[in-house]
């Protein structure tokens, strides 16, 4: 590796870490950087998920303020990404790539109509939960399942899983979008910290590569924090959509 390879990766991982505590979606960044300067892609997809970990938790340390008493839901629903990162990342060393190829940009692209709609879906859902004393603070009963199945999306590859993440929180559970956001930073740490550790056990990781984007997302991450708390609600949404589109964009290219 130069020491322009180097650099660049450092990069790259200052941009992931600052987009992915806005709304997701920086391995975009990341991985593609690998795979220019030849890094073979499960090496590249899975150094890049353990060097994101760092950035995940410093995502969620810049969001402390807004998760302030809700605990009990980052439990919960943490418990949906730990079971569904785990599951992502035994099927990211099991399967062949071309499995999940066909059905990432229709997740993407779910998850960007979701947020579109997200204020009337979640109107529909406090109406329908009025007559038992409204949502639950976990969110409605399909947001777990739900929460579980982006962490197994996160754990084999994890682009965009914000943008799922987000829709489908967005839409069952009655709080604010910033609010939503850091349980979204927690939970995507999980599933980036229960894959990368599985990782880490059984697969070859190229720990200069994780050492690079490690330092680069843990100081982008506090960036990402203080741009993305000061966002309306509308202008979150907004970037979301952007970047969920420009995500499927680029799979559908490549």
């Amino acid at each position: 590796m130069t020491l322009l390879e180097a650099a660049a990766i450092l990069l790259a991982g200052l941009g992931a870490g600052t987009i992915n505590t806005v709304v997701g979606s920086g391995t975009l960044i990341t991985f593609p950087t690998l795979l220019a300067f030849g890094v073979p892609p499960v090496t590249a997809n899975i150094s890049n998920t353990v060097g994101l970990v760092p950035g995940s938790i410093s995502g969620a340390v810049g969001y402390r303020r807004e998760l302030a008493g809700q605990s009990a839901r980052v439990l919960r629903l943490g418990g949906a990404s730990l079971v569904g990162g785990l599951a992502g990342g035994l099927l990211l060393l099991v399967l062949p790539a071309e499995a999940f190829a066909a059905i990432v940009p229709a997740l993407i692209l779910l998850g960007c109509v979701l947020v579109v709609l997200q204020p009337r879906i979640a109107r529909w859902v406090t109406a329908r939960h009025a007559s038992s004393g409204g949502v639950p603070e976990h969110g409605a009963r399909w947001v777990w399942p739900a929460v579980a199945l982006a962490g197994v999306y996160g754990g084999y590859f994890g682009a965009a899983q914000g943008v799922l993440l987000m829709a489908v929180l967005g839409s069952g559970v009655d709080e604010t979008l910033q609010r939503l956001n850091a349980v979204k930073n927690v939970l995507a740490a999980v599933v980036n910290g229960v894959a990368g550790a599985l990782f880490i056990v059984v697969a070859d990781v190229d720990w200069r590569i994780v050492a690079l984007i490690g330092v680069g997302s843990v100081v982008g991450a506090q960036i990402g924090a203080g741009v993305g708390r000061r966002l309306p609600a509308l202008a979150l949404r907004i970037v979301i959509v952007t970047v969920g589109l420009v995500a499927l964009a680029v799979f559908l290219t490549s």
